[in-house]
């Protein structure tokens, strides 16, 4: 029993941080049918400036929402001066479909070596607000921590606001409207260039609370050739594609099957087998329901 309770507890707090980098691919792929492989550089360029808020301000409630507006802004920023013109200048033949992704994997190249630039190539350390230690229950230990329990809360809380953007906003009905039928929506008086923006930087702040709560979360230190921050990019990418990369209910149902199985894996077979299991969950999906758990099989035009 006690096992079991460990599995959900460290599958529910994985799935917390994977669901924040699935949703941010999510909105980046329904806005602009790009998969940003530079997300994980956008997390890791937002987890040091919320390093260098917290040095200057001591205070990391002050240090979180302020990294992820910056990290917003920095997203919206390579949307509009990148990837627009990119995508005008490449909309047709085969360079169409390959340029926005070789683009983002070079982008992800030049924001590591800009961090290791600017910060170095040791590793800086962030601070924990809340213990990191378990909570008791009787004599035993729990794999919950204060910090954990935060995360997940805040995991849930940011989950629940976009929804109600999404669902129950104009702005969310502009979003969803931009990125099924884009011609439609221009004609309905939509400005679907800005849409698709703002798509990116509510994308880019996604990323950056994954960033920063996967640090203080983990062990705490960054550095630019940071291996869980590549990690956080892959298990985050293949619980978009569990889920559906068009449903953001479905990046986080992909992150928490993705969490759930990691977790029994790491438990009760070997923690060294996680990477290869993640593949063959992802291959699996991919050959019984190529378009996802919440996906649909007929897209909308790109």
């Amino acid at each position: 029993m006690n096992k079991l309770l460990e599995v959900f507890l460290i599958g529910i707090s994985a799935a917390s941080i994977y669901s924040l980098m699935a949703i941010s691919m999510v909105l980046v792929w329904r806005s602009t049918r790009v998969v940003n492989f530079a997300q994980a550089g956008m997390a890791l360029l937002s987890a040091y400036i919320g390093y260098e808020l917290v040095s200057r301000t001591g205070n990391f409630w002050i240090a979180l929402p302020l990294a992820m507006i910056l990290g917003a802004a920095f997203s919206a920023f390579i949307e509009f001066f990148l990837m627009r013109t990119l995508l005008k200048h490449s909309s047709q033949g085969a360079i169409a479909a390959i340029a926005p992704i070789i683009a983002t994997l070079g982008l992800l190249g030049v924001i590591r070596a800009t961090i290791g630039f600017i910060w170095g190539h040791y590793d800086r350390q962030i601070e924990a607000p809340l213990s990191k230690v378990g909570f008791k229950i009787g004599e035993n230990t729990i794999a919950m921590s204060p910090m954990s329990l935060f995360v997940l809360l805040f995991v849930i809380g940011l989950v629940i606001i976009v929804t109600i953007v999404f669902q129950k906003t104009n702005i969310g009905l502009a979003l969803r409207a931009s990125a099924y039928a884009p011609e439609i929506a221009q004609l309905a008086g939509i400005r679907v260039s800005g849409i698709r923006t703002l798509g990116w930087a509510i994308a880019g702040a996604s990323g950056a609370a994954a960033g920063i709560l996967q640090t203080v979360n983990g062990t705490g230190a960054i550095s630019p050739e940071s291996l869980e921050f590549s990690l956080l990019l892959v298990f985050g990418f293949i619980a978009a594609v569990i889920g559906g990369l068009e449903s953001l209910p479905g990046a986080v149902l992909g992150a928490i099957i993705l969490g759930m199985v990691l977790a029994v894996v790491q438990i009760y077979i070997s923690g060294t087998l996680v990477f290869i299991v993640a593949f063959l969950l992802l291959l699996t999906v991919l050959i019984l329901r190529p378009q996802g758990f919440l996906g649909t099989k007929a897209g909308r035009r790109a």
